[in-house]
């Protein structure tokens, strides 16, 4: 997500209008596709997906006239099954796009784009609120607020909402609410977080849907298609690798990333603890016993030369102990230890 708001910044930088496309009010089998965002150019080429399929398609085409009516418009949409079936991201459900007008002669919006940034880049907390009237098509304000209650852009609200907003229980995902005449869009900008689970067993189908539901992304890989498919994890992007043998593919990881190692062998582990130490990621956990997690830990050092060091990155045994031992236990445990290294990485 961090690249959508840089690009936004870098259009707007330029004097360039464009338009956003953000789902939201998401219900069916996958709540995570709420939040998501695409950028449409002024010549029509994108950045960021929705999901692609006839959705995308669809908005793509409304896109163009928002441009000229520079009036934000909100889509409905219902996916069918072989619409989901197109889709990366969302597997059937409903939901609705907000297709905003962001114009580039407006400094205040590279103010504001420029102030996301500025607080991912702090690993702060902060909220991009999108004003729109129930009686005019036509309004829209939109502004960031800061922790702090610093307020970038304009919103004729109470100081009370915006003082419940900051104080109140911590929302992580987008989510609408009605305040007098008007719909409010509260996007909350933060660094949540994608987890790389390396394994698609019976342990990694807990984990995925328990860390999507604390505002993480999913990335799921493993070189089984009759495991790492969308019927087991529908929402989650499904990576199949060719086998885990072989170096693992480009992936985007960064320190936003976290990775959880849990394939169906040691060897395995071994194989894609070696090629993802070295990345620069928040967090590196790999199931086991001390004792299995030993045994690699001495290979890696005698055959790859790895440190101590290098190795004390690793949560090994991952999870939190809480003497788990289902597959449910340990996903529990396992997102339990993904949440708190993500809120010590935010103090």
């Amino acid at each position: 997500m961090k690249k959508i708001w840089q690009e936004i910044v870098n259009l707007l930088s330029k004097g360039e209008s464009l338009v956003t496309a953000t789902v939201f009010n998401t219900a069916g089998s996958a709540p995570r596709t709420a939040g998501a965002k695409m950028v449409v150019k002024g010549d029509g080429s994108i950045v960021g997906t929705i999901g692609g399929g006839r959705l995308e398609g669809e908005v793509r085409e409304l896109a163009r006239e928002v441009f000229i009516t520079k009036a934000p418009f909100v889509k409905a949409f219902e996916l069918t099954g072989a619409d989901a079936a197109q889709m990366d991201m969302i597997c059937g459900g409903k939901g609705e796009v907000l297709l905003d007008y962001i114009d580039g002669e407006d400094k205040l919006n590279l103010e504001i784009y420029r102030g996301i940034l500025e607080v991912l880049m702090k690993k702060e907390k902060a909220w991009l609120i999108t004003a729109l009237s129930t009686k005019d098509s036509g309004y829209r304000q939109q502004c960031l607020v800061k922790k702090d209650g610093t307020l970038l852009g304009r919103l004729d609200c109470e100081s009370d909402f915006l003082e419940k907003l900051i104080k109140g229980p911590a929302k992580i995902t987008i989510h609408s609410q009605v305040w007098e005449d008007r719909r409010l869009l509260v996007e909350p900008i933060r660094n949540t977080g994608t987890v790389f689970i390396f394994g698609a067993g019976h342990v990694s189908q807990q984990i995925a849907p328990l860390a999507e539901r604390v505002g993480f992304k999913t990335v799921v890989l493993d070189d089984r298609k009759e495991y790492a498919n969308k019927e087991r994890f529908p929402e989650s992007e499904i990576i199949l690798l060719s086998s885990f043998s072989k170096p693992l593919p480009p992936l985007d990881i960064d320190e936003d990333s976290y990775l959880v190692i849990v394939t169906r062998g040691h060897l395995h582990d071994k194989t894609v603890l070696e090629q993802v130490l070295p990345m620069d990621a928040a967090y590196i956990g790999m199931i086991g016993s001390k004792r299995k997690r030993d045994m690699i830990y001495r290979a890696l050092k005698e055959e790859k030369g790895f440190t101590d060091e290098d190795l004390k990155r690793v949560y090994s045994p991952i999870g939190i102990e809480i003497l788990a031992e289902t597959p449910e236990e340990i996903a529990v445990s396992v997102v339990a230890e993904l949440i708190k290294v993500r809120a010590e990485r935010e103090k």
